[in-house]
């Protein structure tokens, strides 16, 4: 690491639990980030500005006026261009020295069975079940981590699924159907800086994996109620019965 990237990242580098050994681990990590809307903008920027190494974007809109209230990734120059090139863009602003692949697609099983396997981190950031559902699925498949992140209205929750551990629950254990639920911000609003709030805790948590640093939020979902500011914690275990990953599968 030369004298330039030492300088970028010396914040970090002078955290024991980083180190230049922990610096040069995240330059040689690859993470899969699915949607660039709200939670995937400070995603997108922390992991880039933090060092990650290899980033895939995964994302089949494409920038609209309405998602410049919390989408900060994006700009006005960004209305009409695709989500994932915008992004891509201001990432590489930040710093150059990261390499980011872009699909501007919806995430679909079989065309990202390979990427998925092929990365160390999942990163659920979309808002929907049925990609979420999918996304969770290729990680059990291949027993890849994933961190999911949610944000709607004032409320915000974030988890750590861990396939690769043994006995570990998976997200269809804590959301088992997700029949007549429509958890969009275009049908029920958001506020602006909790997409930040709830992003900025996935991209920490997409870095204690990396690290395999401090307890991450394996087994805990974390809730947060903005208008009053109160974190809690929920504990859950593994559903033998879960259709995804239970003992009948």
């Amino acid at each position: 690491m030369d004298d330039q990237l030492l300088l970028r990242y010396s914040r970090q580098i002078m955290l024991p639990e980083v180190d230049l050994e922990g610096q040069e681990r995240l330059a040689a990590s690859s993470v899969l980030l699915v949607g660039l809307g709200g939670l995937g903008s400070p995603l997108a920027m922390y992991l880039g500005s933090a060092g990650v190494g290899r980033m895939i974007f995964v994302d089949d809109d494409r920038v609209e006026l309405s998602n410049l209230q919390r989408q900060i990734v994006h700009g006005s120059s960004s209305v009409d261009q695709p989500k994932v090139e915008s992004a891509r863009k201001r990432v590489l602003e930040l710093n150059p020295h990261v390499a980011i692949e872009t699909h501007e697609t919806r995430f679909d099983e079989e065309r990202f069975a390979s990427v998925v396997a092929d990365v160390d981190v999942v990163v659920d950031a979309t808002d929907s079940f049925e990609s979420r559902f999918a996304i969770n699925h290729l990680c059990v498949r291949h027993a890849k981590p994933l961190v999911s992140g949610a944000a709607i209205r004032f409320e915000g929750q974030v988890s750590v699924f861990r396939p690769d551990h043994d006995g570990a629950p998976c997200y269809r254990c804590l959301y088992a159907e997700a029949a007549g639920i429509d958890g969009t911000c275009a049908t029920n609003g958001v506020i602006a800086p909790l997409l930040g709030i709830i992003g900025s805790v996935q991209a920490l948590e997409v870095i204690k994996v990396l690290l395999g640093i401090g307890d991450s939020l394996e087994g805990r979902l974390l809730l947060l109620d903005a208008l009053s500011m109160e974190w809690q914690t929920m504990r859950f275990r593994r559903n033998p019965k879960c259709p995804e990953c239970g003992d009948a599968v």
